[in-house]
């Protein structure tokens, strides 16, 4: 009995209480380091009094928020101001439940046939988040923000589902731990047949995640902050947190899917064999890490696009590219070897 609670109940709560302390603490520190790397862009100091260098200032943030007054407008939908935020910030941390840190059971939650259909499926839930929360706030510039974040969301995930079934197509399963296998057997990363799904892939990632260069739902210029003009204290936080649990789920993705998950450059490559030395965790992390700096990067790069030249780039650009790109991966992998 001790051991059917430990192996179905008891171990999968300790992951997942690890996964989500984890996630928190990655988030506030994430924003930290964002800001911290902007400035250094912009040759100023950045965060840099609370704390040695600045290290506590998203505890001071984090502490903040939490005794900041939670004000709801007075003619606003209570119930469904209170949703939006737990429609966006409850998918975000769910999709981790499937995400492969490793190759070890220890290393994830659980491993399911259909994870990437799952990731997708769950992760499209937050749009209805920030809808219903610019929409219950009975604020016009919090309704466009959500009405613009809903017809970016929905235009870019299609060329995403694009990429994503390149991926499937190569590795022919829909289960992250095989695509990572898959990879290890083929030899070589999935970027390198599936290069331009990548591409398509993490443009469209970031448009999803509303950041710079495509972050009109909430830009500050325009719309007031956008869907959560209204919002304040942890429900703020929320939407917040879910921002970047998002990137950290795209990042993942990215990392699973195209750069062989924990594996390192070319793991079946013998006089590579050194760069064993370094985990398969550690590996996955440093992945990851470097497309979040990409998104930074970008943040402090690229001026913002206008609406129509980000629906422009959607339907125009990447979704006849994604669909070509599915139809000629698809076309060499039915070829006889069925390799790219």
């Amino acid at each position: 009995m001790n051991e059917l609670f430990w192996t179905y109940v008891g171990w999968p709560l300790v992951k997942i209480l690890v996964i989500l302390l984890a996630l928190v603490l990655l988030a506030a520190y994430l924003s930290w380091f964002e800001r911290k790397l902007l400035a250094y862009m912009q040759i100023r100091l950045g965060p840099n009094r609370v704390g040695p260098k600045g290290w506590l200032q998203p505890i001071a943030d984090a502490l903040k928020l939490f005794v900041k007054e939670d004000l709801t407008p007075g003619f606003a939908e209570r119930f469904v101001f209170l949703l939006g935020p737990v429609l966006i910030i409850v998918p975000a941390l769910v999709v981790f439940s499937v995400i492969p840190f490793g190759p070890s059971p220890n290393l994830f939650v659980t491993d399911v046939n259909v994870g990437v259909l799952f990731i997708l499926a769950v992760s499209s839930i937050g749009v209805y988040g920030i809808i219903l929360g610019g929409w219950a706030s009975n604020n016009k510039f919090s309704l466009m923000g959500g009405l613009r974040s809903a017809a970016q969301m929905i235009s870019y995930e299609v060329p995403m589902g694009f990429s994503v079934v390149t991926v499937l197509i190569l590795a022919k399963s829909l289960s992250l731990v095989r695509i990572v296998e898959a990879q290890k057997q083929a030899g070589v990363w999935f970027f390198f047949p599936g290069f331009v799904a990548f591409f398509i892939y993490f443009i469209c990632g970031v448009a999803e995640t509303n950041r710079n260069p495509f972050d009109l739902p909430e830009a500050e210029s325009e719309l007031v902050a956008g869907y959560h003009t209204e919002y304040s204290g942890m429900k703020f936080a929320f939407y917040f947190l879910a921002e970047y649990a998002n990137m950290v789920v795209v990042s993942s993705l990215a990392t699973v899917m195209f750069f062989g998950g924990w594996l390192r450059p070319f793991p079946n490559v013998a006089a590579l064999a050194f760069l064993d030395v370094i985990p398969p965790l550690a590996w996955f992390l440093l992945k990851v890490a470097f497309f979040l700096f990409l998104y930074i990067w970008f943040r402090g790069t690229f001026p913002r696009y206008r609406f129509d030249q980000l629906m422009g780039l959607g339907w125009k650009v990447l979704l006849p590219v994604s669909l070509v790109n599915l139809l000629v991966v698809a076309y060499f992998v039915s070829l006889p070897g069925g390799q790219v």
